[in-house]
């Protein structure tokens, strides 16, 4: 389910993923000055998915996160909570096995990925720590997760210049590449809401990850976290 904040409930923000489904990847191209790319190569590296491996991947959206690991050969599961964009991913992507599923309540048995990941998805979710405890039950035991967020820049000056961003020049940009420009006004509120990298980090700790660290990219925009599920 989706986080009933910034005055949206969770129906609301559903189909507000499904109205921008058709331009969402070109407008997040857009949107991050092509950085989105290079953020999702080093998910991937992170991620390091192998041959015959399972791989969930939440919050796919049209699964063009998932791309990169069915090249290495991996079983890749995306999965999503909007409808609309499960629909687009399956124009584009026929072969994958996209499923309909709440980040809160995942569809899945215990222990059967060896490999769980959510990019930019995880600040939508209504309760963030049951989404990170059904992450870990679903992960196989000496299995990892990669989460892939936005976060808070480490320097303050620049800081400063990215929320500017985020609140001004943002919504222009996304009312000519998107079908739903307000979308984007509520993402950048998110973002904004978000907790900092030291913040999610503890988050993972306490819903069983062990191992967890962190790494900036783009300096402190999108923060890369991971953990290991315990043997």
């Amino acid at each position: 389910m989706i986080r009933a904040t910034l005055d949206k409930q969770p129906h609301e923000v559903a189909k507000m993923f499904d109205d921008v489904a058709a331009n969402y990847d070109l407008t997040n191209d857009v949107l991050s000055l092509g950085q989105d790319r290079r953020w999702r190569k080093e998910v991937a590296k992170a991620v390091d998915a192998r041959p015959a491996q399972k791989v969930l991947d939440l919050a796919a959206g049209t699964g063009t996160s998932s791309l990169p690991f069915t090249a290495t050969g991996a079983y890749v599961v995306p999965c999503d909570f909007s409808l609309g964009m499960l629909r687009e991913g399956k124009k584009r992507h026929p072969w994958l096995p996209l499923t309909a599923g709440d980040a809160t309540s995942l569809p899945f048995a215990d222990d059967v990925f060896d490999a769980v990941t959510i990019s930019f998805g995880l600040r939508n979710v209504q309760d963030t720590d049951q989404a990170l405890r059904e992450l870990h039950r679903v992960t196989k035991p000496g299995g990892r997760v990669v989460i892939c967020e936005f976060s808070h820049p480490t320097w303050a000056p620049f800081r400063t210049v990215y929320e500017e961003y985020l609140m001004r020049a943002l919504p222009p940009i996304a009312r000519a590449v998107s079908s739903n420009p307000d979308a984007y006004v509520y993402l950048a509120e998110s973002i904004r809401s978000w907790p900092d990298q030291r913040a999610l980090a503890r988050r993972l700790q306490q819903a069983g990850w062990t191992k967890v660290a962190w790494r900036n990219l783009s300096g402190g925009i999108v923060a890369l976290h991971r953990g290991t599920k315990p043997l």
